[in-house]
């Protein structure tokens, strides 16, 4: 049967026309649009693109910060039969964006206004892209580049007199049919364009729904940028599927501006639903606990006991009320009644739950949410997976703090060792899937997909475990992927060769980053280079000397740096943790074949990584750092 994304969005305009769709700030207050009228604008939109010269199959991006535009520009791209590229605002290296445009073979891009500026310095190198169509009437035009007003003007001018044939391109469009190429966080060189194709999407809002409810009259508030297919699925497709709202943050002139909108619009939107990464909802904890602060320390003390009798109530929330905590019900409804309605008021007062996207959740913040009526559920998926894979939801055994929550259905799981077989409940491996929401493969890249895709079944390069109950526990990275506190992923090796390969200085490092604020890499100095900067000395002096020399060979990736622009500046390590013993064999910190083994280096200086992250620890010049040196040194 055919179920395109095109049929999904039909299919809710004709159940749910007059419904609003879409809610956006304009002068001053949220407004909607509604099914039938956004159909309407992305017919104009597609329609438009057509009467250009967009051909069916042919790739257009979006480089914009959530808005109605960039979701009304997508569904019309993908009427016009197009294949839709959307691209993350935080690309600032040039050679990033630059490298994804041409390599998705992109024609057209739809822009905004803050990142025009950006696109401008690299369009002369774009020869293919013979469209540049701006979002925002309010910007400066320069030669080849068009206003979406006028290209759905040009569009409507265009249905007038081939609807019909126009309406056919979007009918022509089969379940296989790629829909986006999304790029992850390969290493520079070798970002991945993951192929999704109309059924990925589609199938996946249908196995996400076996695990989550979502009535009519719910309104979404997205905070995160809507270029990842998680806020295409959980953002709003789910919703489209649903007959539910999608409002969108009110964009600033800056990043910061737009960020500082997200509570104020909270709070005018009075959303249901909040999709959201892990280190927003840490600000939106800090600013609770602040407003709670200045209302003295009764009422801060007493907001601690509250929380203290709603965690014990709750514990995992599988277990919640369980045993003798039954009795607590009473107290923990009191609360609830006198300070935590309060907390949700601050959040416009209905929110019914979070949808936390991105990086894993620490227990704590789970319990934290859950205890002040704001349930964040836990779930886990990956690009290459249209991305939801499983879910922790409301209703009750349907969550559990810690865990990823059950598997989407249908699904099939395999937990697999490093040779290939398959671990039983509870033993842990590489978490392995197969299921209609596998991508096509990636993009230009058959080497990558075969080893990525095989027989169907993904290879997720995630370790974790299935449980006896149904809950999935992800327990990080099978492959050395760092993964940051938003969740973007990105592959160490190669900043790590070059860092050994290119200083004196330094034998081995590995580059670590777990959700952390920042990425830390365990470093292990050359001996001799430290005996010959220290040139016998030991005094606390010379020691900080020798730890700047080192923390000077990795600054040398940075901006303005002799190797700048070889790696992000967003993954190079923020700190450093110089250790005193060799990654070795007899240590079993390298295998047979001679391979450092990542995750027993993380293991074995577990107190050091967690070190590097106190404001102590940070410092390149720290006592640890300097007592490794003296040691390594001797």
């Amino acid at each position: 049967m055919k179920k395109t994304i095109i049929d999904l969005f039909d299919q809710s305009v004709a159940k749910f026309g007059d419904r609003p769709f879409l809610l956006e700030k304009e002068n001053g207050e949220f407004r909607p649009t509604t099914y039938a009228q956004c159909k309407e604008q992305a017919l104009k939109i597609g329609a438009g693109l057509v009467a250009l010269g967009i051909k069916p199959k042919q790739t257009v991006s979006i480089l914009a910060e959530g808005c109605n535009n960039w979701i009304l520009s997508e569904l019309g791209l993908l009427y016009a039969g197009a294949i839709s590229v959307p691209l993350s605002v935080k690309l600032e290296e040039a050679n990033d964006l630059l490298f994804r445009l041409r390599h998705a073979d992109v024609v057209a891009i739809f822009v905004s206004r803050n990142q025009l500026p950006k696109f401008r310095k690299i369009r002369e190198q774009l020869p293919l892209i013979e469209h540049v169509i701006v979002f925002d009437c309010d910007a400066e035009l320069q030669d080849g580049e068009v206003f979406l007003s006028e290209v759905a003007a040009k569009g409507a001018e265009y249905l007038k007199e081939h609807k019909e044939e126009f309406m056919a391109i979007g009918q022509a469009i089969q379940n296989d049919d790629y829909a986006t190429i999304t790029y992850t966080s390969g290493t520079t060189a070798d970002p991945k364009g993951v192929i999704l194709t109309h059924r990925n999407y589609t199938a996946n809002v249908e196995q996400a729904l076996t695990r989550i409810s979502i009535p009519s009259d719910y309104t979404m508030f997205i905070i995160l940028p809507l270029d990842h297919c998680f806020a295409h699925v959980a953002g709003f497709y789910i919703m489209v599927a649903c007959g539910a709202s999608v409002a969108t943050t009110q964009v600033g002139r800056t990043p910061m501006e737009t960020l500082k909108n997200v509570p104020v619009n909270i709070k005018e939107v009075k959303p249901h639903v909040l999709l959201s990464v892990p280190a927003l909802a840490k600000n939106f904890r800090k600013s609770i606990e602040s407003s709670i602060k200045k209302q003295g320390p009764k009422v801060e003390k007493l907001f601690k006991f509250a929380l203290k009798v709603a965690y014990e109530y709750n514990q995992d929330g599988y277990s919640k009320g369980r045993g003798w905590r039954f009795i607590l019900k009473p107290l923990v409804a009191l609360f609830d009644k006198i300070l935590f309605e309060k907390v949700r008021a601050g959040f416009g007062g209905n929110i019914k739950f979070f949808v936390g996207g991105g990086a894993l959740l620490d227990s704590e913040l789970q319990r934290f949410f859950y205890a002040v009526g704001m349930p964040m559920y836990q779930g886990y998926g990956l690009s290459e997976a249209t991305p939801i894979i499983s879910a922790n939801s409301t209703g009750p055994k349907q969550h559990r703090f810690g865990s990823s929550g059950k598997l989407i259905e249908p699904l099939d799981i395999k937990i697999l060792d490093e040779e290939g077989n398959e671990m039983p409940c509870g033993v842990k491996g590489e978490i392995v899937i197969k299921g209609e929401n596998v991508m096509a493969g990636y993009w230009k890249n058959p080497t990558a997909t075969a080893d990525t895709v095989k027989d169907g079944w993904l290879y997720t390069g995630d370790m974790g475990y299935m449980a006896e109950d149904g809950f999935l526990y992800v327990l990080g990275r099978f492959k050395s992927l760092l993964i940051s506190a938003d969740g973007e992923k990105y592959s160490p090796e190669g900043m790590e060769e070059a860092i050994v390969d290119k200083s004196p200085l330094i034998d081995q490092v590995i580059v670590y980053n777990n959700q952390s604020p920042f990425t830390s890499a365990i470093v292990v100095p050359n001996r001799e280079a430290m005996r010959k900067i220290l040139g016998g000395k030991s005094d606390e002096e010379s020691l900080r000397a020798a730890a700047k020399a080192i923390g000077a060979e990795v600054d040398k990736y940075r901006t303005g740096g002799v190797y700048a622009d070889e790696f992000p500046d967003r993954w190079l390590p923020g700190a450093l943790a110089i250790v005193g013993e060799a990654f070795t064999e007899q240590n079993g910190l390298v295998n047979s074949t001679m391979k450092v083994v990542r995750g027993k280096v993380e293991e074995y200086f577990a107190d050091r990584i967690e070190y590097v992250y106190t404001p102590e620890g940070k410092k390149i010049d720290n006592p640890k750092n300097l007592e490794s040196i003296a040691k390594i040194a001797k």
